[in-house]
This record gives C-alpha cells, sequence and structure tokens, in this order.
C-alpha cells in the first residue's frame, strides 16, 4: 500500500519545525510548503533550513498581493473604524489553510498539516469532523481557527494537538532542531517588531487618523488622544490621564474620533452580540437557545453562556455571560465550546449592559 502524503505548512519556527518531524516519523510522505507575504524576515530562510535538516522538498508560493488584500488591509481598516481586528483568524481561513488545500489538490496530496496545538475528531457519516482543544490548554490555538469548515478539517492534520510545549522543545534538541526551541512564531507575523500602531501610519498614506478627546462616561473632557488607533478597549496605561484611579478605555467612537474612559467597574458587560457566525455542524433554531462557554480573546478563559440566535439576523447571536466580563472589544471573535469542542464563533459587533 502507497504511503499517505502531506503537505505542511513550514513557517521556520519551533512548532511546525517538530510538526513535519512527527509526521515523517509517522510514515508519512512528507513535504513542505512556505508562504511569501511580501514582508521580509529570515522565516523563509530558517524554514529552508527546516527543510534541509528534514530532507523534504520545501515548496514556495508567493502571495504577497492576496495577503496585501486579504489581511493587511483588513487589519489596517478595522483600526481605522475603532475596531481591535484578529489578522490570524482571517489569515487561517483566507491565506493559510486556503492556499493549502488549493496545492494539496493541484499536487495529488492526500492531506494538509500546520504546526497549531489543536485537535480534530472524526466522528463519522453526516456527523463528520470536529475541532477540539489542543492538550496543552496553555498553548492551545483552536480559537484562531473556528472559521475552518468541515472540507478543511477532513484534509488537516495538526501533529501537535496531542503535545504539550515542552515535549515540543524536547523532539526539537532530540532531532539537531534545538536552534528553533528559543523561536516561537510572531503573534503579527507581519509585524515583527510588535509596532502595529507605526505599522499602520506607515500604510495609510495619507493617515486618516488625527487627535480627539477622550472622555468619561458622562462626556466630561478628561484627556486627548492622538488617533483611535493608539488605544485598545481594556487599556489602562499610556492614555495620559491625570486622576488618583485609574481609568480604562471602554469604548472607541470613530464618528466621533473620541475614546471613553471608565473605571475598573466601568469595564464589565453582561454579553455581547457576535456578527457574520459560522457554526462546526448546525446553527440552532431561531427559537432556542444553547449553552456553552464563550471565549472573547485568545488568552480568556472563557466564560459560561447563553447563546441565542436573533431571529431578525440569521448570520447573528447575542451571548448573555453567567459572569459580567470586562473589556469586551468589538472586532475580536467570540468563540463557542461545549466541553473541549468548538461549536461556533462570530466576531463581536458590541458588547452588552443590562441592568
Amino acid at each position: 500500500m502507497a504511503r499517505k502524503s502531506v503537505l505542511i505548512g513550514i513557517s521556520g519556527g519551533i512548532d511546525s519545525a517538530v510538526a513535519a518531524a512527527i509526521l515523517i516519523k509517522q510514515g508519512f510522505r512528507t513535504e513542505g510548503l512556505y508562504i511569501r507575504n511580501g514582508f521580509a524576515t529570515r522565516a523563509e530562510v530558517e524554514a529552508e533550513r527546516v527543510a534541509e535538516e528534514l530532507d523534504i522538498p520545501l515548496h514556495k508560493i508567493d502571495l504577497t498581493s492576496q495577503f496585501r488584500n486579504d489581511i493587511v488591509e483588513y487589519f489596517t481598516s478595522e483600526y481605522a473604524a475603532g475596531s481591535t481586528p484578529n489578522p490570524c483568524i482571517v489569515c487561517n481561513k483566507k491565506i493559510k489553510f486556503r492556499y493549502l488545500l488549493k496545492e494539496i489538490e493541484k499536487r495529488e496530496i492526500d492531506y494538509l498539516a500546520t504546526g497549531h496545538y489543536a485537535r480534530i475528531e472524526e466522528r463519522g457519516g453526516e456527523k463528520g469532523f470536529r475541532l477540539l482543544r489542543g492538550v496543552d490548554t496553555n498553548k492551545d490555538q483552536s480559537y484562531f481557527l473556528f472559521e475552518l469548515g468541515q472540507e478543511v478539517l477532513g484534509k488537516t492534520i495538526f501533529p501537535n494537538g496531542e503535545m504539550k510545549k515542552g515535549e515540543i522543545r524536547e523532539m526539537a534538541r532530540g532531532l539537531d532542531l534545538g536552534s528553533f526551541s528559543e523561536r516561537e512564531s510572531q503573534e503579527i507575523c507581519f509585524i515583527p517588531d510588535n509596532n502595529y500602531r507605526r505599522f499602520i501610519e506607515d500604510f495609510l498614506v495619507p493617515s486618516p487618523f488625527e487627535p480627539g478627546n477622550i472622555v468619561d462616561k458622562n462626556g466630561i473632557i478628561v484627556g486627548r488622544h492622538r488617533g483611535i488607533h493608539t488605544v485598545t478597549i481594556g487599556q489602562r496605561k499610556g492614555l495620559s490621564i491625570a486622576s488618583e484611579r485609574p481609568y480604562y478605555v471602554t469604548e472607541i467612537d470613530n464618528k466621533k474620533n473620541q475614546v471613553v474612559v471608565g473605571r475598573d467597574e466601568d469595564q464589565f458587560f453582561t454579553g455581547l452580540v457576535a456578527e457574520r457566525v459560522s457554526w462546526s455542524s448546525s446553527s440552532p433554531s431561531h427559537e432556542k437557545s444553547l449553552s456553552a462557554r464563550t471565549q472573547i480573546r485568545y488568552r480568556h478563559k472563557g466564560v459560561d453562556s447563553i447563546i441565542t440566535q436573533m431571529p431578525e439576523e440569521r448570520n447573528s447571536v447575542s451571548v448573555l455571560f453567567d459572569t459580567p466580563q470586562k473589556a469586551v472589544a468589538p472586532g475580536q471573535a467570540a468563540v463557542f465550546y461545549q466541553e473541549d469542542a468548538v461549536i461556533g464563533g462570530g466576531w463581536i459587533a458590541k458588547g452588552v449592559r443590562r441592568g
């Protein structure tokens, strides 16, 4: 019987390097794919080193134009709208997995793979596949993958999903990939210095941003901002407001070009509205609600919630938290879990306060 084949995305970091090594060890005929996004880093050289060390072919595709249109323009326009974008989620759907799937079809390869910390469970028949949290709860990346559909899940392998990060590092040392053990993939790969404010200002010329007022919940001016792209929901530091008690950003209003701040107790929301919701299987009926744990950002621990489809908006839901949550940021993803399984998710349109 011919060996099954797999094409793995190679970033040059430890996670994809070890994931490729695991696939080889499992007997897959393994090939690598490096995606050029138009931003020069050392990642391509390091991806070549990984492929050479593992003795696998490395294919390359240039997606500079697609990356600029689908990711960079989305990223900058969200900040201009006063929202907090999540480019990793969008990139996974529109760039990484989309083109890995295209490449395995073109090259007649059986599976695609990445170094993400997540798992896929095959349930058989009409139940299809479901996305699960990775075993390492500190590194779990299922949150970033909630938009992957059944076609992609059915063709995907996550070799690192059953592993802890410490085990990955140990494997890297044993495979003579130890030099990669200190290099983590960048959270925002196209902004290696993490100075997203400068990146946005350089990209959007002429700049749409202007200084404006910072106001409290009563509309009283308490300070000035130098552009709404310089603040995020929940931010405390860098506001330059003289006060005995700290202020936190609670709202960004791009139409008024103003930032609203409040005290710690003003940060709490009892729920949210999410738009462009996608479900891993079938969506709940308009009449019924479901219970799930909602994660409102990557490092959020999640909160038990009641999720209700909004009858007037087919792809929107209201989410009611069991306990109020801080810093609900429009533009971020709300991902819904039942135990370890992702059942769906959407994009936060607004936080809701009741009572």
